[in-house]
């Protein structure tokens, strides 16, 4: 890997870490997938699997 894309990984790993703890701040959760499982961080750092209700209210 060269030293361009080094830092430019750097740079998206930065941006990312900030926007969850961002979303966190205004009490968005965080959406992960893992083995195609998903997860969800709460505001309070509790990480479940259980929809959030906001996140229902957002469907169609």
């Amino acid at each position: 890997m060269s030293d361009f894309e080094r830092l430019v990984l750097k740079i998206a790993a930065t941006a990312t870490k900030n926007a969850q703890k961002e979303s966190l701040k205004k009490g968005v959760a965080n959406v992960y997938s893992k083995n195609g499982q998903i997860y969800f961080q709460l505001p309070d750092g509790t990480i479940t699997q259980q929809e959030p209700q906001v996140y229902k209210d957002l469907r169609l």
